[in-house]
């Protein structure tokens, strides 16, 4: 006898319920549709992006002063969710951006700053120095204070995103990896470990897995191994959120970001792109090793002596990283009903609530009020020029839409 068996049917199926996926959930569930969130790993879980106790948000943005909209939405969506989870997700200490006088982060920031009439103060590294004494830059940098900079704290915003979506309805699974899916005729079909579902949209938030399931990501959207470390401060007054702002510098040494201690024991920071190691996100070693903590511990020294006491931890994440370094969000070229938010290139998370409204916004209607021209997809076609984030981010050559591959995967 055939088999009678229908997949149960939803609006939408978010594929990843880390920080982008939680949000897109519940600002769909939110809009009275059916949602189904899809998660491979727990929730929330530390084998992404979106775990690690804090995450830097700010207002100043040296990447492309385009993104500051973005960021004023975002933090009205952060409060809005932290209203009603009745919990403090998103703590504000200021943040710094630091460098030389004419870096790319120094001037990057100040010119949004003056593009969207941003509060802020210019200090030498010698006034930073007095103000908030666990800085030590060389005294001819320059840095950029901008008031409303601070952190969130991830885990726990994934987690007021799911409790949200689920009291409007939405399903949440975690532990079911996707298998793979298929366009139909009006929607999807989507195959997990556990069973097969159908959906009129289907959103991808994946992170680092994105590539595997999307053929138009190849190359595009490539994972990279991360390090942090937690350093206790010999001074823990001047590292406090109180007394330290969350900070973005430029130094001989590289990149590098920070946050007051908080929540768990140790002056946290790393290093941008760190030992620019790439691959398969089940590939990348999630082993912290010797190399990793001296790579860290020298920085500190150099720039934050009474912050480089005794290790308390060190942890790996992943970036997932573009050509230009800046997002992926659009609808799929061949498939108008498949959506995605991809390769946030280790500065999407402060984003995550607004871009979980524009991906409610592209799986309902097709298109979003937001300002999204920067992250399409297209920019990436060899017969269109691609655009490039500031300095060093610069791509070495133009890089090239991808030949198409088959859609269904078998990798998440």
């Amino acid at each position: 006898m055939a088999s009678t068996y229908q997949p149960k049917r939803y609006d939408a199926i978010v594929v990843g319920a880390g920080a982008m996926g939680s949000a897109a959930a519940y600002y769909l569930a939110r809009r009275g549709k059916r949602v189904l969130a899809l998660e491979r790993f727990g929730i929330p879980h530390t084998m992404g992006s979106s775990h690690g106790y804090t995450r830097i948000i700010r207002l100043a943005y040296y990447e492309d002063p385009s993104y500051v909209l973005l960021l004023r939405r975002a933090y009205e969506l952060w409060r809005e969710i932290q209203d009603i989870a009745g919990e403090k997700l998103l703590y504000t200490t200021g943040s710094i951006d630091a460098g030389p006088e004419d870096s790319w982060v120094f001037k990057g920031s100040w010119e949004s700053c003056r593009l969207h009439d941003l509060p802020h103060e210019v200090l030498t590294g010698a006034e930073l120095h007095r103000r908030y004494p666990g800085y030590h830059l060389p005294p001819d940098h320059l840095a950029l204070l901008q008031p409303d900079g601070g952190f969130l704290t991830p885990e726990r915003c994934i987690v007021a995103y799911v409790m949200a979506a689920q009291a409007r309805g939405a399903e949440v699974h975690g532990h079911e990896p996707v298998l793979g899916w298929e366009p139909l005729e009006g929607g999807v079909r989507v195959r997990t470990g556990r069973d097969t579902y159908e959906a009129d949209r289907l959103v991808f938030t994946a992170g680092a897995w994105n590539g595997n399931l999307l053929g138009v990501l190849d190359g595009l959207a490539v994972p990279e191994r991360q390090v942090l470390a937690w350093l206790q401060p010999t001074r823990p007054e001047n590292f406090r959120p109180a007394s330290f702002p969350v900070f973005n510098l430029l130094v001989d040494e590289g990149r590098f970001y920070g946050f007051p201690v908080f929540g768990v024991p140790g002056f946290k920071f790393g290093k941008y792109f760190h030992l620019n190691e790439t691959g398969d996100a089940d590939e990348l070693d999630r082993e912290v090793r010797d190399r990793d903590e001296q790579v860290l511990r020298a920085f500190a020294e150099r720039y934050f002596p009474e912050g480089c006491g005794p290790t308390m931890s060190l942890h790996t994440c992943m970036f997932t990283n573009t050509p230009d370094h800046h997002f992926l969000i659009d609808r799929h070229p061949e498939h108008e009903q498949v959506s995605f938010a991809s390769a946030c290139s280790g500065h999407g998370f402060k984003f995550a609530s607004v871009i979980g409204e524009v991906l409610a916004d592209l799986a309902t209607t097709g298109v979003t009020r937001h300002d999204i021209n920067l992250f399409r997809l297209d920019r990436f076609r060899s017969d269109r020029p691609g655009r490039t984030a500031a300095g060093d981010h610069r791509p070495d050559s133009k890089p090239r839409f991808p030949a198409r591959v088959t859609e269904v995967r078998t990798f998440w």
